[in-house]
């Protein structure tokens, strides 16, 4: 006859003994350590805090926005928004900055678009052991190789572009045009209930890129969703809206590049809703120079007087793109100004204007609007 388990009760301990809770406290602890390891529960003090790394984007403004001078390591971030608006882009500088540091980056390309001659223009290093590639045959096999990355611990930041392309694989086995609803919701959920984990104790950044598909018959709210379910929403630790505006134009009315909106959604780590506006150029990824621009306007070390900039009392120029020309042919100039932006940012003695990062809580984007493609989808 197989022994009686002995019965699992709450121990009783008046409110007001303070030492026996403490014993009863130490007692649970070891009993913790000893079935699941050391670290398995903590106790965080203000002598001992639990502080959240983090990598610089790449762009001033988006840092400021992060709240913590860049992403979180650690946690997953989403970067979702139309096409052609700079999500990738945005990952190469998070890549590029990640390997400033020292750190291995993995780029799971699901789409098949990525384009190297760019990457290399935004920074990114190819140098043997620095950049790893994958191009995987289907969503299973992308999310499983980027578990394999992540487990071996040896990956800084690894970027999935994008969710949309991570595609199931009944899927593509399937016939054309049969109805595989939820199918890749279920996949992402799965995925990031194991590796949500995995990212954290790794210390990984994972970076998914997303597309957005709009609900058909919203009559009230957006009709945008992101795709790939709900789960991505949740796990994220920080979601990131990018937008295009309005188009960067030369002296010959040449496209050059275009404003973008980026907008934190979600933040976990910070307060959200702030909102950055950077300069993409073709070829050359977010443009340093205008957002330094901006910020030494904005923190008075460049004085603006209607269209025209001076520095020390000295004109550089009417028209920010005729001042962006200047810091492009005086490099000594540009860094001088950048050092003086960036020491008056690590000192957090900068006043914050609505033209580079301002608050938006009541953006007619709301997070809680994206949700999922259709009703089959929820998970």
């Amino acid at each position: 006859m197989a022994k009686k388990s002995k019965d699992k009760q709450v121990t009783h301990i008046e409110k007001d003994d303070l030492k026996a809770r403490q014993a009863a406290i130490n007692e649970a602890i070891k009993v913790i350590e000893k079935e699941y390891g050391k670290g398995a529960i903590m106790d965080i003090s203000s002598e001992n805090p639990i502080k959240v790394e983090a990598v610089s984007s790449g762009s001033l403004a988006i840092d400021s926005a992060l709240g913590i001078g860049g992403y979180p390591k650690g946690r997953i971030v989403e970067v979702y928004g139309p096409e052609s608006s700079g999500k990738t882009t945005i990952a190469l500088h998070a890549i590029a900055e990640v390997q400033k540091t020292g750190g291995i980056a993995a780029f799971i390309d699901a789409e098949n678009a990525l384009d190297i001659e760019y990457a290399k223009a935004l920074g990114v290093d190819f140098t043997p052991g620095k950049f790893f590639l994958s191009q995987p045959d289907s969503g299973e096999q992308a999310l499983d190789i980027a578990e394999k990355l992540i487990l071996s611990g040896a990956i800084d930041i690894i970027v999935i572009d994008s969710v949309a392309a991570l595609v199931p694989k009944a899927e593509i086995d399937g016939v054309m045009g049969a109805n595989h609803i939820g199918l890749q919701a279920r996949l992402m959920s799965q995925a990031l209930r194991k590796l949500t984990g995995q990212i954290n104790k790794a210390n990984t950044i994972a970076l998914f890129i997303n597309q957005l598909r709009e609900k058909v018959g919203v009559m009230f709210g957006s009709p945008e969703v992101t795709t790939g379910g709900r789960a991505l929403k949740f796990y994220s630790t920080v979601r990131i809206d990018v937008r295009k505006g309005e188009a960067i134009k030369g002296a010959d009315s040449e496209i050059l590049g275009n404003r973008t909106k980026i907008k934190i959604v979600k933040n976990k780590v910070a307060p959200p809703f702030k909102i950055a506006e950077v300069d993409i150029m073709f070829g050359e990824g977010i443009s340093k120079i205008g957002e330094t621009l901006d910020f030494a306007v904005d923190l008075d070390i460049i004085n603006k007087s209607g269209s025209w900039f001076s520095y020390n009392g000295e004109r550089l120029g009417q028209g920010r793109e005729n001042v962006k020309k200047v810091f492009e042919e005086n490099e000594e100039l540009y860094n001088e100004i950048y050092g003086l932006v960036r020491e008056e940012m690590m000192n957090k003695t900068g006043k914050k204007t609505d033209s580079i990062v301002e608050n938006d809580e009541n953006d007619d984007i709301d997070e809680l609007d994206l949700g999922i493609e259709t009703l089959g989808e929820v998970e």
